[in-house]
């Protein structure tokens, strides 16, 4: 029997990350992934004969610059240059869009000359902003009970870049910092089509409305990460995300990583309280000294190591995780490519969104609370096949979108009710792009729960739990073991559903690995 230092369970892009970061420092490693293929949520899946597209996630926005530059990935095969940053178009039904440029609307246009200064000057706010953050979502969370050298030194960076913002700047981060988004973008800007595509991405992929308290903080989530080098930046990228997860994987073969699929896990073994290997569904047993798990953090305790082995109050916490995703996946097949009302062919290429006001998202999320989805639903388009058009046959064309509001429990049922959400979904594309029912051949709908069965997200949830202040920071996945340590020993935390959270950002594979180095694990 070959033997393992590391056994990383759960083959999506953070336990790539992990996986490759540990053998490059000397480790021997095994991945194991329950599914076919891997990449989790990140893959590029064909869904109708001929046409492919990012299972998931499908515009790149935060990948971390550390782990490009530490996995070589551009050596193996991933180029991400300013040339390719996405625009962000919020679409009008009767009239052209207005559009953010380059790195998140480094230039607007479509707005008026006033609302251009005034984004220009709350952009710049925004982005100071999120740098005072931005060192806390790049790195393991202050340990508060013993706080190394370097976390206290850490933690004064941050205190001297918030002394620097100078005393209005200062006060204002402090005001501002767990305010509503559509407060903040009331009192700035005027343009419902800004405010509503800024209130789209604030709230996307939360159980938040605009209105809802701390709702900003998804906006500075954003802005805090890097594409490219440029804070805010977006891409699509060729070949989808599965692209960016091939990069992840040959650069963790090159690193000597082994990797196992069509391997789920039954249980992580405990002896003494410390994990000491795993027994896969065919009963076989790997011993490891070190097990990471790269999966869902209720599904790592509660299901693979069981309650027995943990504390009652730990368990407690970890079932009140709040993993309940409100966001669906639409993969249309088109035999044509859509016309978006007032947008132009080199602009199809970039993120569209339907979100017409902060009033028209917040309304959207309101039935969610209920248990009821949108009917006039708000949602971010991608047509990827305009870029890559080996993604599908001669002159079809791929549209893939998350759409919102869908709350993983259903109060009809998701049987009874997915039909009738589609519909919703195809009458708001109708009203923005006239004829495009007329052009599909195929439709799939990945309601939370269709999402939570085929890539093993419990509740549905990108983020692997709600990215909200009470589950951000020291208080990810619980309060008391945010940084990729758990109670038992050998055992580590890599993925979304610890910190910083979800997105192709491979921050907690990186933090991870990072950990269990520097502990000699």
């Amino acid at each position: 029997m070959t033997s393992f230092d590391a056994i990383i369970i759960g083959g999506g892009h953070n336990g790539l990350v992990a996986a490759a970061t540990l053998a490059k420092a000397g480790r021997k490693v095994l991945v194991l992934e329950a599914a076919g293929e891997v990449g989790g949520a990140a893959r590029t899946e064909e869904f109708a004969p001929g046409f492919r597209t990012s299972s998931i996630a499908h515009v790149l926005n935060r990948l971390h610059p550390d782990v490009v530059k530490s996995l070589e990935l551009e050596k193996h095969g991933l180029i991400v240059a300013r040339g390719d940053f996405v625009p962000s178009l919020a679409l009008s039904k009767d009239g052209p869009p207005l559009i953010l440029h380059g790195a998140y609307g480094e230039v607007l246009t479509g707005g008026s000359s006033a609302e251009q200064s005034a984004w220009k000057e709350l952009r710049a706010q925004l982005l100071r902003y999120a740098g005072i953050l931005k060192p806390f979502l790049a790195r393991r969370p202050p340990d508060l009970d013993g706080m190394s050298l370097l976390e206290t030194a850490a933690l004064g960076q941050s205190a001297l870049a918030l002394k620097k913002l100078g005393k209005e700047d200062m006060r204002d981060f402090l005001r501002v910092l767990l305010m509503n988004v559509a407060d903040l973008l009331d009192e700035q800007l005027e343009d419902d089509r800004l405010k509503g595509l800024l209130a789209f991405d604030a709230t996307l992929g939360s159980h938040l409305g605009p209105r809802s308290p701390t709702s900003l903080l998804g906006l500075y989530y954003r802005l805090a990460g890097e594409t490219g080098g440029a804070a805010g930046a977006q891409i699509v990228p060729k070949g989808g995300m599965g692209a960016v997860v091939s990069a992840i994987r040959a650069a963790a073969e090159n690193a000597g990583v082994t990797i196992r699929t069509g391997t789920p896990v039954a249980k992580i073994i405990v002896e003494k309280g410390r994990a000491v290997g795993v027994t896969l569904d065919n009963g076989e047993i790997l011993p490891a000294r070190t097990i990471v798990s790269a999966i869902n953090p209720a599904t790592t305790f509660l299901d693979l190591v069981g309650s027995r082995e943990i504390d009652t109050g730990f368990v407690r916490k970890v079932k009140n995780i709040r993993t309940k995703g409100d966001a669906a996946k639409l993969n249309l097949a088109l035999d044509r490519p859509p016309q978006f009302t007032g947008v132009d062919a080199a602009d199809h290429k970039g993120r569209l969104v339907i979100a017409p006001s902060p009033d028209h998202v917040e309304r959207a999320f309101n039935p969610s609370k209920y248990g009821e989805f949108s009917t006039e639903p708000v949602m971010e388009i991608t047509l990827p096949s305009l870029a890559d058009p080996t993604l599908a046959p001669s002159g079809a064309c791929v549209l893939s979108a998350v759409v919102q509001y869908a709350p993983y429990a259903l109060k009809e049922g998701w049987d009874a009710g997915k039909p009738k959400f589609l519909r919703a979904i195809m009458a708001q594309l109708e009203a923005y792009a006239p004829g495009i029912g007329k052009s599909v051949v195929h439709a799939e709908l990945l309601t939370p729960a269709d999402i939570e069965a085929r890539y093993r997200m419990p509740g549905g949830h990108w983020h692997h739990g709600e990215l909200q202040a009470d589950q951000m920071l020291m208080s990810r996945p619980v309060s008391g073991w945010s940084g990729y340590d758990t109670p038992v020993d050998g055992l580590f935390l890599a993925g979304a559903g610890s910190h910083p959270g979800g997105g192709i950002s491979g921050a907690p594979g990186l933090n991870a690995a990072r950990r269990i180095i520097a502990m000699k694990g």
